[in-house]
Order: structure tokens, then sequence, then C-alpha cells
């Protein structure tokens, strides 16, 4: 798929200006960006919701070429949307999902198979012949999701899937588009929910009033942040005549490694502690190398002063930082850079 310096404007609005993107076969891209970013009206365009107003969108056919979807949206491969918060008929979900699966030509033959599949996949079979005007948002919210991929698309395009989710629904989610992608589908994911997005995505567009600032992976995208962070959880809580000295420790012995230059907004300096979450939060300068000599010396200098429970990098703060950074910046990095060839 191909967007091409895709534009839309509302009134004297430009919600979506100039976008350009290109996406492999198989990868999950991940759409990121505040209220009015224009995340939700790229996706309406995707969906042959809105028209864009300059620019175009390229997918390809059922004979493997790239064919404009306004132009002519005959014989291209199949897609499915969830648009944030779905809403349907008081009907049931065998109603429901019968009628969206013969409108994609679905083979007739299988629907039944199909629905019942998706149903027990999110727990909603015993609800199969209930009517949705008796669901929570939560399962209204999963029925949206198998609305969009009862057809077996090739291309998924997924608003916000985790509203209205609960804890479970949302693990159970993230596990059902890791499968998707398994399949080769490749799946388009617009969030708020930064957590979600690092825990799915191949790859992050951040968006900020309608242009894409950023498209690469998180680990690429890293390379902006002037200041990387580490998480050490420990099992047991410092007394706090320790935490002080245990710190300075903590700077000396690791120096060679820690951030040099760590922003004052952030930290006054390269570790510190919470003594209710029990972390420590290390500042470093982002190399892998770096992170597997901390974890080396943490092991064998700080044994006797605490047991580590957890050692991590945070991928939704990393995400939020490097956000927050690029904004500040004010300079789109090129897409071309970070776009491998080959387009689905």
């Amino acid at each position: 798929m191909k967007l091409n310096e895709l534009s839309h404007y509302y009134g004297d609005l430009k919600a979506v200006d100039e976008i350009s993107l290109e996406v492999q076969k198989g990868e999950i891209i991940g759409l990121v960006g505040p209220n009015g970013a224009g995340k939700t009206t790229t996706i309406k365009m995707i969906a042959h919701i809105l028209r864009p107003d300059n620019g175009e969108i390229l997918i390809r056919n059922k004979h493997g070429e790239l064919q404009n979807l306004f132009k002519n949206p005959r014989n291209l491969i199949q897609r499915g949307f969830l648009i944030d918060i779905p809403e349907f008929y008081k009907m049931t979900p065998y109603q429901l999902l019968k009628y969206f699966a013969k409108l994609a030509n679905y083979p007739k033959e299988k629907i039944d198979e199909r629905i019942d599949e998706l149903l027990k996949m999110f727990n909603l079979f015993e609800w199969k012949y209930k009517t949705v005007d008796k669901f929570s948002k939560g399962m209204k919210q999963k029925l949206g999701l198998i609305q969009a991929v009862i057809h077996d698309p090739e291309i998924i395009i997924l608003d916000e899937p985790q509203t209205g989710l609960d804890p479970k629904a949302r693990i159970e989610v993230r596990a059902f588009i890791k499968d998707m992608k398994s399949q080769g589908k490749t799946i388009f994911v617009a969030s708020h929910l930064l957590h979600e997005i690092s825990e799915v995505c191949d790859k992050v567009a951040l968006l900020n009033r309608g242009q894409v600032i950023a498209f690469d992976t998180i680990e690429n995208l890293e390379t902006n942040l002037k200041t990387n962070e580490l998480i050490v959880q420990i099992l047991e809580s410092l007394d706090s005549e320790k935490i002080e000295p245990i710190i300075k420790q903590l700077i000396q012995n690791l120096d060679p490694y820690l951030a040099k230059d760590v922003d004052p907004n952030i930290a006054p300096r390269p570790v510190k502690y919470d003594p209710i979450s029990k972390e420590f939060i290390l500042y470093y300068d982002g190399k892998k190398r770096s992170r597997a000599e901390i974890l080396k010396i943490l092991f064998s200098q700080f044994n006797s002063e605490f047991t580590i429970s957890l050692f991590s990098q945070p991928k939704s703060s990393q995400l939020e930082r490097i956000y927050e950074e690029l904004i500040k910046d004010k300079t789109p990095i090129s897409q071309k850079n970070s776009v491998k060839r080959g387009v689905i």
C-alpha cells in the first residue's frame, strides 16, 4: 500500500497535510498522535469513507498491481475496518456477521463456521443469538473487531481497537493482532494507548497537525532521544538511610554507561529511586552494549545491596518521550530513509 501526498480539509482546516507512507505486506503499522493529529481522518480515507482533497491511495489489486482506490475501487484485495466506537442495529451477532460476510462475498458455505470460530475466540459465542442492544461497550468493541475480519481480509485497519476493553480482553486483542500478522496480514492500528502500540507494532508513524513527523521502528526512533531509560525493579524495599549511598555508588560504578546530559526536567542526576514501586530508574546512553554492561555490574557489584526482580526498557514511556522530543524539534524526519522497498 502507498499513500502519496494525501491531504484532506475540513473547511479551512487542513486535517491531513500531504502524508506519504509506503507499507510492506505483513507489517503492523501504528498511527500515533494527539487528538486532531489526523489519525482517524487518514484511516477513514483508506476505508473509502472520506475522499482525499489531494494525493492518492494505491492498493494492490487481485492481479498484484497497484491501483488508485478512488479512481477504481474494483478488484482490490480485501480490506477490513474497525472505526472508533462501533454501533450496530438491534440484531444478533449471527445476523450482523452473516450480513457483513455476504457483503464481502465470503464463501457462503463457510460463513457459519467462520462466525462460530471468531465468536468463540472473543468469548461471545453464548451471545450469538442475543440482540446487540444487551451488549456492554466492551462486547460491542469485540463484535466490531470480528466484523472487521469476518471476510478474512488481507489489510486490516483498526481505529482505537482497545476502547472499552478490560485488561484481559486487551491481552486477547493483542494476541489476535499478532496472530493476524503471522498469517501475513497487513494491519494499521491507530491508538493513543502507547503501551498497546509499542507491544504489537513493527513501525510507528508519529503524526502532528496532519503531518507524519517520523516513520520507523521504535528502536530506530530511539536514536532521536537525548535520554534513554532503564527500569531496575528490586524484590524488597530499601531502608531509607541506604537509598542515597546506593544511588551515589550506582552513579560512580555505572558512570561510563550513564547519560552525561540528563534533561533536568526529567531528573537532576542519572539515577533515581522510587520507593513505592521499588524501582531504580537509570538514564543511560542508549547503547545495547551499555545495557549488557549495566546488568553485569548490577549483578556482580550490588548483589549484597538488593535483589533484581525485573530489568527492562519501558517501550511506552520511550515512545512518549520520542514523540515529545520530535514535536519540540518540529522538523519532520525524512520518511524515505526509513521505508524499505516493496509494497502490498
